[in-house]
């Protein structure tokens, strides 16, 4: 190959990846957000990604599906990145469960211990029930956070607040099928394979 046909060569290349760019990266970018508490880590790891996409096509090597292998190579830079950084304590908020024993919600949740697939799931599970309990209606997210998380009774919350037991219930209800909702998402996402 003549140099006049390696620089047209190189020129379509740069052409496809900054179309490639275009279209994916506020994609990408969302996905690792979602999934990266710090914005710096997570701007790193884009970076990264469209790093390792410019080398795979200088090398020549062949990638059939760019989005799911953009997002491949995110997951496991995102794998890295928990790989590298220490657990960090959760807060001591906790719940009943059904005989009537404390549990902290640090017991639900994949141990820290358990390595860096187990620290991500963790830190997503984390970031979604907080992102979630966020968009609640104000009213809900009181009625869910100290029903379930202060472990205080309806009763003692309507005599507080002045709202029937009946309107505290109906919030929580409607609360836990929002967070259900938002909550099965990421599950369904945590499951695909």
């Amino acid at each position: 190959m003549d140099e006049a046909s390696s620089i047209v060569a190189m020129s379509e290349q740069d052409r496809r990846i900054s179309a490639v760019v275009a279209v994916e990266e506020s994609r990408l970018r969302n996905f690792i957000r979602r999934r990266v508490p710090n914005p710096a880590d997570a701007e790193d790891i884009v970076q990264e990604v469209f790093y390792e996409l410019v080398e795979a096509n200088r090398l020549l090597m062949p990638i059939e599906h760019v989005t799911g292998w953009l997002f491949r190579v995110a997951r496991n830079r995102i794998i890295d990145l928990f790989r590298k950084k220490k657990p960090e304590p959760f807060s001591d908020a906790a719940i009943r469960d059904e005989e009537d024993e404390l549990l902290r919600i640090e017991d639900l949740l994949p141990s820290p211990d358990a390595g860096p697939e187990a620290q991500y799931a963790r830190n997503v599970l984390l970031d979604e029930l907080e992102f979630a309990l966020s968009e609640l209606p104000d009213e809900q997210r009181e009625v869910f956070v100290a029903h379930e998380l202060e472990g205080r009774s309806f009763k003692e919350l309507s005599a507080e607040t002045g709202v029937s037991i009946n309107t505290l219930l109906s919030r929580k209800r409607y609360a836990v099928l929002q967070l259900r909702e938002h909550l099965r998402k990421v599950y369904d996402e945590f499951t695909k394979k």
